[in-house]
Parts: structure tokens; sequence; C-alpha cells
């Protein structure tokens, strides 16, 4: 099987002025970790996928987890496109250079 590996980009900016807020805030927190998504910086959460398919089961999965206000926003790009991000300022976090596809999906 031919798979082109995908990262999932979460970006989201939600409200935590009230106590109902944050615990929104922390449910789809949870549930983005429970989902394989892993912290690149705050706010920001990647996921890796096997392919074009298996990353937008994982968007409506997203899409139906979303809290009720604020700001969200995925995009999926090419393993490709990902590892031509520049880390322009800091370190590549211990968590993300783990995340290498053949290394974790070809078990």
């Amino acid at each position: 099987m031919n798979n082109r590996y995908m990262r999932i980009l979460v970006m989201f900016d939600l409200p935590v002025t009230s106590s109902r807020a944050k615990k929104e805030y922390t449910r789809f927190r949870k549930f983005l970790i429970n989902d394989g998504y892993d912290m690149l910086q705050y706010s920001i959460y990647c996921r890796i996928t096997r392919n074009h398919d298996d990353a937008s089961k994982h968007v409506q999965r997203l899409k139906m987890n979303l809290p009720s206000k604020g700001s969200v926003r995925a995009m999926t790009v090419t393993e490709r496109q990902y590892a031509s991000m520049l880390v322009l300022v800091g370190k590549i976090t211990a968590t993300e250079d783990l995340l290498k596809p053949r290394e974790i999906l070809e078990l």
C-alpha cells in the first residue's frame, strides 16, 4: 500500500473568561491529545496520518468535537511540506523530533 503521510495542524484561540469556557477549553484540549495530537506550540497541535483519507477522517472527528466559542483552524499538509517548515527561533521540541512517520507508522 502506497502511503502519503499527512500532517494535520490545529490552531486555536479559545476564551477562558468563565468556568464554563475553561471547561470547554480543557475538554477540547483533552480531545486533541486523546486523538493523537501533540502540542507543537501553545495552542497549536499536530497529528500525523497515513494518507489523505485518514486525515479527512480525523478532520471530521475534529469537527464533531469543536467548542461552542472561539476560533479553531485546521490545515492539512503533506509530510514533505511539513518537513520544509523552518524553525526561526527556538528548537525542535522533543515530541516533534519523535514524530518521524516511518518510525511511528511502519511497525
